[in-house]
Protein backbone atom coordinates (compact mmCIF):
# COMPACT_ATOMS: atom_id res chain seq x y z
CA UNK A 1 0.00 0.00 0.00
CA UNK A 2 1.62 3.25 -0.79
CA UNK A 3 1.35 6.57 0.24
CA UNK A 4 0.10 9.54 -1.71
CA UNK A 5 0.28 13.21 -1.37
CA UNK A 6 -1.21 15.04 -4.60
CA UNK A 7 -1.58 19.37 -4.12
CA UNK A 8 -3.76 20.93 -6.30
CA UNK A 9 -6.52 17.45 -5.87
CA UNK A 10 -9.66 19.90 -5.59
CA UNK A 11 -8.53 20.75 -9.56
CA UNK A 12 -9.49 18.92 -13.06
CA UNK A 13 -6.23 17.58 -13.49
CA UNK A 14 -4.93 16.94 -9.77
CA UNK A 15 -8.39 15.11 -9.29
CA UNK A 16 -7.88 13.23 -11.95
CA UNK A 17 -4.37 12.14 -11.00
CA UNK A 18 -5.94 11.31 -7.06
CA UNK A 19 -8.76 9.14 -8.39
CA UNK A 20 -5.59 6.66 -10.62
CA UNK A 21 -3.81 6.53 -7.70
CA UNK A 22 -6.21 5.10 -5.59
CA UNK A 23 -7.24 3.01 -8.10
CA UNK A 24 -3.92 2.28 -8.25
CA UNK A 25 -4.27 0.87 -4.63
CA UNK A 26 -2.96 4.23 -2.84
CA UNK A 27 -3.97 6.16 0.10
CA UNK A 28 -4.58 9.97 -0.96
CA UNK A 29 -3.91 12.98 0.92
CA UNK A 30 -5.78 15.46 -1.49
CA UNK A 31 -4.39 18.75 -1.12
CA UNK A 32 -6.50 21.38 -1.58
CA UNK A 33 -6.09 25.46 -1.03
CA UNK A 34 -9.52 27.22 -0.77
CA UNK A 35 -11.81 24.08 -2.44
CA UNK A 36 -12.43 22.44 0.64
CA UNK A 37 -15.55 21.14 -0.48
CA UNK A 38 -14.36 19.89 -3.63
CA UNK A 39 -11.77 18.04 -1.86
CA UNK A 40 -14.11 16.58 0.51
CA UNK A 41 -16.71 15.55 -2.18
CA UNK A 42 -13.87 13.79 -3.91
CA UNK A 43 -12.21 12.01 -1.24
CA UNK A 44 -15.49 10.48 -0.26
CA UNK A 45 -15.34 9.09 -4.01
CA UNK A 46 -12.25 7.47 -3.94
CA UNK A 47 -12.06 3.29 -3.67
CA UNK A 48 -10.49 2.39 -0.70
CA UNK A 49 -9.90 3.29 2.53
CA UNK A 50 -7.87 6.02 4.84
CA UNK A 51 -8.47 8.98 2.12
CA UNK A 52 -7.89 12.15 3.56
CA UNK A 53 -8.29 16.10 2.53
CA UNK A 54 -6.07 18.36 3.65
CA UNK A 55 -5.92 22.36 3.10
CA UNK A 56 -2.33 22.41 1.86
CA UNK A 57 -0.38 25.79 1.00
CA UNK A 58 2.82 25.01 -0.79
CA UNK A 59 3.46 28.71 -0.39
CA UNK A 60 2.96 28.37 4.06
CA UNK A 61 6.14 26.86 5.71
CA UNK A 62 3.78 25.87 8.86
CA UNK A 63 1.30 24.02 6.07
CA UNK A 64 3.82 22.05 4.69
CA UNK A 65 5.41 21.50 8.02
CA UNK A 66 1.89 19.96 9.32
CA UNK A 67 1.63 17.49 6.53
CA UNK A 68 4.79 16.66 6.99
CA UNK A 69 4.03 15.92 11.07
CA UNK A 70 0.76 14.08 10.02
CA UNK A 71 2.14 12.28 7.66
CA UNK A 72 5.69 11.27 9.99
CA UNK A 73 2.52 10.11 12.91
CA UNK A 74 0.51 8.28 10.73
CA UNK A 75 2.73 6.49 8.19
CA UNK A 76 6.18 7.21 9.06
CA UNK A 77 7.31 7.68 5.06
CA UNK A 78 5.91 9.00 2.18
CA UNK A 79 5.55 7.27 -1.27
CA UNK A 80 4.98 9.44 -3.23
CA UNK A 81 4.85 13.27 -3.87
CA UNK A 82 2.45 15.00 -6.91
CA UNK A 83 3.36 18.72 -7.46
CA UNK A 84 0.18 19.78 -9.22
CA UNK A 85 -1.07 23.10 -7.46
CA UNK A 86 -0.40 25.41 -9.40
CA UNK A 87 -1.05 29.40 -11.42
CA UNK A 88 -1.94 31.37 -14.31
CA UNK A 89 -4.09 34.21 -15.88
CA UNK A 90 -3.42 34.65 -19.78
CA UNK A 91 -1.79 37.51 -20.60
CA UNK A 92 -0.79 38.10 -24.30
CA UNK A 93 2.89 37.28 -24.79
CA UNK A 94 3.32 40.64 -26.48
CA UNK A 95 1.73 42.47 -24.12
CA UNK A 96 4.56 43.72 -21.48
CA UNK A 97 3.43 45.82 -19.28
CA UNK A 98 0.41 43.61 -18.49
CA UNK A 99 2.54 41.26 -16.94
CA UNK A 100 3.17 43.06 -13.92
CA UNK A 101 5.50 42.29 -10.96
CA UNK A 102 3.48 41.06 -8.57
CA UNK A 103 1.75 38.24 -11.33
CA UNK A 104 5.11 37.00 -12.12
CA UNK A 105 5.94 36.64 -8.44
CA UNK A 106 2.82 34.48 -7.81
CA UNK A 107 3.50 32.55 -10.84
CA UNK A 108 7.00 31.68 -10.13
CA UNK A 109 5.78 31.51 -6.16
CA UNK A 110 3.07 28.81 -7.20
CA UNK A 111 4.53 26.99 -9.93
CA UNK A 112 8.33 26.71 -8.79
CA UNK A 113 9.04 27.40 -5.22
CA UNK A 114 6.01 25.70 -4.27
CA UNK A 115 6.92 21.99 -5.07
CA UNK A 116 10.95 22.89 -4.36
CA UNK A 117 9.49 23.94 -0.99
CA UNK A 118 6.75 20.58 -0.88
CA UNK A 119 9.97 18.65 -1.43
CA UNK A 120 12.21 20.34 1.27
CA UNK A 121 9.27 19.58 3.81
CA UNK A 122 8.84 15.90 3.08
CA UNK A 123 12.07 15.11 1.88
CA UNK A 124 13.28 13.01 4.82
CA UNK A 125 9.64 10.89 4.96
CA UNK A 126 10.26 10.16 1.34
CA UNK A 127 13.88 9.21 1.85
CA UNK A 128 12.11 6.77 4.55
CA UNK A 129 9.71 4.73 1.71
CA UNK A 130 11.27 2.17 -0.44
CA UNK A 131 11.18 3.52 -3.85
CA UNK A 132 10.14 6.54 -3.54
CA UNK A 133 8.79 9.00 -6.37
CA UNK A 134 8.33 12.86 -7.29
CA UNK A 135 5.78 13.72 -10.17
CA UNK A 136 6.08 17.35 -11.16
CA UNK A 137 3.42 17.96 -13.10
CA UNK A 138 4.90 20.37 -16.00
CA UNK A 139 3.65 21.73 -19.16
CA UNK A 140 4.29 21.57 -22.73
CA UNK A 141 4.69 25.15 -22.75
CA UNK A 142 8.18 24.61 -21.27
CA UNK A 143 9.32 23.97 -24.61
CA UNK A 144 7.33 25.69 -26.82
CA UNK A 145 7.15 29.07 -24.88
CA UNK A 146 3.54 28.87 -26.09
CA UNK A 147 0.98 29.13 -23.31
CA UNK A 148 -1.32 31.59 -21.16
CA UNK A 149 2.08 34.28 -20.47
CA UNK A 150 5.36 34.52 -20.48
CA UNK A 151 6.09 33.50 -17.02
CA UNK A 152 3.98 31.28 -17.12
CA UNK A 153 6.25 29.30 -19.81
CA UNK A 154 9.61 29.81 -17.99
CA UNK A 155 8.09 28.73 -14.54
CA UNK A 156 7.18 25.19 -16.39
CA UNK A 157 10.78 25.40 -17.86
CA UNK A 158 12.10 26.12 -14.38
CA UNK A 159 10.36 23.26 -12.82
CA UNK A 160 11.33 20.82 -15.39
CA UNK A 161 15.36 22.09 -14.50
CA UNK A 162 14.00 21.08 -11.13
CA UNK A 163 12.94 17.80 -11.87
CA UNK A 164 16.81 16.65 -13.34
CA UNK A 165 18.22 18.98 -10.30
CA UNK A 166 16.34 17.26 -7.62
CA UNK A 167 16.53 13.61 -9.47
CA UNK A 168 20.45 13.60 -9.54
CA UNK A 169 20.59 15.01 -5.49
CA UNK A 170 17.83 13.26 -4.13
CA UNK A 171 19.09 9.62 -5.73
CA UNK A 172 19.30 6.76 -5.24
CA UNK A 173 16.33 7.24 -2.72
CA UNK A 174 14.13 9.16 -4.49
CA UNK A 175 13.21 9.61 -8.02
CA UNK A 176 12.07 12.57 -9.82
CA UNK A 177 9.92 13.00 -12.81
CA UNK A 178 8.08 15.82 -15.14
CA UNK A 179 4.95 15.11 -16.54
CA UNK A 180 4.35 17.68 -19.41
CA UNK A 181 0.75 17.69 -20.60
CA UNK A 182 -0.24 20.07 -24.24
CA UNK A 183 -3.52 21.06 -24.02
CA UNK A 184 -6.05 19.55 -21.46
CA UNK A 185 -9.67 19.75 -21.85
CA UNK A 186 -11.60 21.03 -18.70
CA UNK A 187 -11.63 24.19 -16.17
CA UNK A 188 -8.78 26.54 -18.20
CA UNK A 189 -9.68 25.10 -22.12
CA UNK A 190 -13.30 25.50 -20.86
CA UNK A 191 -12.92 29.43 -20.66
CA UNK A 192 -10.69 29.60 -24.43
CA UNK A 193 -12.52 30.19 -27.82
CA UNK A 194 -13.92 27.36 -29.70
CA UNK A 195 -12.03 27.98 -32.54
CA UNK A 196 -8.53 28.31 -30.77
CA UNK A 197 -9.06 24.90 -29.25
CA UNK A 198 -9.93 23.56 -32.55
CA UNK A 199 -6.58 24.92 -33.95
CA UNK A 200 -4.21 22.92 -31.53
CA UNK A 201 -6.81 20.07 -31.76
CA UNK A 202 -5.59 19.92 -35.36
CA UNK A 203 -2.72 20.63 -35.06
CA UNK A 204 -2.01 17.84 -32.81
CA UNK A 205 -0.87 14.41 -34.62
CA UNK A 206 -2.63 12.39 -32.74
CA UNK A 207 -6.15 14.40 -33.94
CA UNK A 208 -7.12 15.27 -29.99
CA UNK A 209 -6.53 17.62 -27.00
CA UNK A 210 -5.85 15.55 -24.03
CA UNK A 211 -7.99 14.76 -20.69
CA UNK A 212 -7.32 14.86 -17.32
CA UNK A 213 -6.85 11.19 -17.05
CA UNK A 214 -4.20 10.87 -20.02
CA UNK A 215 -2.46 13.03 -17.62
CA UNK A 216 -3.60 11.00 -14.66
CA UNK A 217 -2.14 7.83 -16.77
CA UNK A 218 1.49 9.18 -17.06
CA UNK A 219 1.40 9.68 -13.47
CA UNK A 220 0.56 6.46 -12.89
CA UNK A 221 2.75 4.90 -15.63
CA UNK A 222 5.77 7.32 -13.42
CA UNK A 223 4.63 5.85 -10.56
CA UNK A 224 4.43 2.27 -11.18
CA UNK A 225 5.62 1.07 -14.19
CA UNK A 226 9.21 3.14 -14.83
CA UNK A 227 10.95 2.17 -11.65
CA UNK A 228 14.55 3.00 -14.00
CA UNK A 229 13.32 6.39 -14.63
CA UNK A 230 14.51 9.56 -12.81
CA UNK A 231 15.35 13.16 -14.29
CA UNK A 232 12.77 12.59 -17.07
CA UNK A 233 10.10 14.87 -19.03
CA UNK A 234 7.57 12.85 -20.02
CA UNK A 235 5.22 14.33 -22.66
CA UNK A 236 1.38 14.10 -22.89
CA UNK A 237 0.65 15.87 -25.54
CA UNK A 238 -0.21 13.95 -28.74
CA UNK A 239 2.61 14.94 -30.25
CA UNK A 240 1.88 18.80 -30.31
CA UNK A 241 5.57 19.81 -31.07
CA UNK A 242 5.23 17.85 -34.08
CA UNK A 243 2.53 19.53 -35.27
CA UNK A 244 2.33 23.08 -37.73
CA UNK A 245 2.51 25.94 -36.08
Amino acid sequence: MRTAVVTGASGGIGSAIARRLASDGSTIIAGYHSAADRAGRLVADLPGAGHRAMRISVLEPGSLAGLADHISSTWGCLDVLVNCAGVTRPVPHNDLDALDDDLIDHIFATNWRGPFAAVRALRGLLENSSGSVVVNVSSIAAVTGQGSNVAYCASKAALDSMTRSLARALAPRVRVVSVSPGWVLGEYADRMPAAALESQRDATPLGRLATPEDVAAAVSAAVSHLPFTTGAVIPVDGGRPLGAL
